[in-house]
């Protein structure tokens, strides 16, 4: 009877230790997977990008005005003429730029017809005394040019405050902007370029090519899968061949 309870006992632990490694081995390499799957779309979305920038300029009457319609614009390069709006400026906190956290800026440009684009201006530094502390860039009055690529609106950040108002904020979504500055802002931003800017306002435009990190991805699905099949050498090691061993020993 006790020879039995040994037996169901060994039984359910090697169950245990299958179903771990099963379910260890399952994870891994889906997580190796998913960093492959990331490289890809940004490599998909560098030549998306380095093909749409031989395009000719877009012209400013076909901007879209739909998010459908938008998608296919990303990454062409435009040349915008209308007014900054200085009073609807707001400064995105926490991202980054060659290594440095700072603010990205972000100013509507009201067009001719009426409508808005949010121009992602560059980014600024953050004053490491004083979070509150950021440097007004110029805004030229009257008519001004802005060259730059067409990209979608800022990306988000996980905000555990949720929405904010106010200049300095973590995120910003568009449709509320809309509402509270009152302006007609079309489904997409524009990356400025420094031609864009030719009078001096101390903001940073090295924005990062979508792929630049793609190796990182590389590296995180190799150490995936070596997790996997480390696990998967264990396991065959310790229940399977160390055990036959062990018996014809005896």
């Amino acid at each position: 009877m006790q020879t039995m309870r040994m037996s169901r006992g060994l039984a359910r632990g090697a169950a245990v230790v299958l179903l771990a490694a099963v379910l260890g081995v399952v994870v891994t390499a889906r997580l190796g997977w998913w960093q492959l799957d990331r490289a890809a779309q940004k490599n998909a979305l560098q030549a998306a990008l380095d093909s749409r920038r031989s395009m000719p300029v877009l012209p400013t009457a076909d901007l879209a005005l739909d998010e459908a319609a938008a998608a296919p614009q990303h990454h062409r390069r435009v040349v915008l003429a209308g007014r900054w709006v200085p009073q609807a400026t707001v400064y995105l906190e926490n991202r980054q730029m060659a290594g440095r956290a700072g603010f990205l800026v972000v100013t509507p440009l009201l067009l001719a017809d009426g409508t808005a684009v949010v121009v992602q201006r560059g980014w600024q530094a953050r004053n490491m005394q004083d979070r509150t502390a950021v440097v007004v860039p110029p805004t030229p009055p009257g008519t001004v040019t802005v060259t730059g690529r067409i990209a979608p609106p800022p990306a988000r950040l996980y905000d555990f405050g949720g929405a904010a108002s106010g200049p300095i904020r973590q995120n910003l979504l568009l449709a509320d902007h809309a509402r509270d500055t009152r302006l007609r802002l079309r489904p997409l931003s524009v990356l400025q370029d420094d031609a864009g800017s030719p009078t001096p306002d101390g903001l940073l435009r090295q924005w990062p090519p979508p792929a630049a990190d793609v190796h990182k991805h590389y590296g995180y699905a190799f150490q995936w899968f070596a997790l996997s099949a480390l696990i998967l050498g264990l396991y065959v090691w310790f229940q399977l061949l160390r055990p036959r061993r062990l018996t014809r020993r005896r």
